[in-house]
């Protein structure tokens, strides 16, 4: 008869591997999302995943005869925006039946699906020093030697 920390354990193996199960088709769920626009005229159309990357871009045969250069590059811009915002939105809606009920998936997924986000700056800007002499040898530095705070 097993003891209760082997059923323990067992119950614990079961519920990690359901969750494993359950991560697993989240992904698969996240990578299926696809989302279309088209132009009025219907002579482009855009197709983006759930995280907004362009998968597809359909052009009428006449679409250089319709429309300009930068045209043609606002409305795939224009079109790719508002399939990711829709994207987006199932992406959300694929996180939350997974998250937490007090998780906002759509902050999770770095911005609101309403297309309003605030952009997050991960690291401040410096100026970068161009007058470093052409003569100077790093080969022999190691940042490793170092701490962050004492580089030389």
């Amino acid at each position: 008869m097993p003891s209760d920390h082997q059923a323990q354990v067992a119950e614990l193996m079961a519920d990690y591997q359901r969750s494993r199960e359950r991560l697993a088709e989240t992904h698969r769920e996240l990578a299926a999302i696809a989302e279309t626009a088209s132009s009025g005229d219907g002579r482009v159309q855009v197709a983006v995943g759930a995280r907004g990357e362009l998968r597809e871009v359909l052009l009428a045969n006449d679409v250089y005869d319709k429309l300009r250069p930068a045209q043609l590059a606002a409305t795939i811009a224009e079109l790719s925006a508002k399939a990711a915002q829709a994207a987006a939105r199932r992406a959300a809606d694929v996180l939350a039946e997974v998250l937490p009920a007090d998780t906002d998936p759509e902050l999770l997924l770095g911005g609101h699906a309403d297309g309003e986000s605030e952009s997050v700056l991960r690291n401040e800007s410096r100026p970068i020093d161009d007058d470093v002499a052409e003569e100077e040898d790093f080969s022999e530095a190691s940042w490793l030697q170092h701490s962050p705070t004492k580089r030389t």
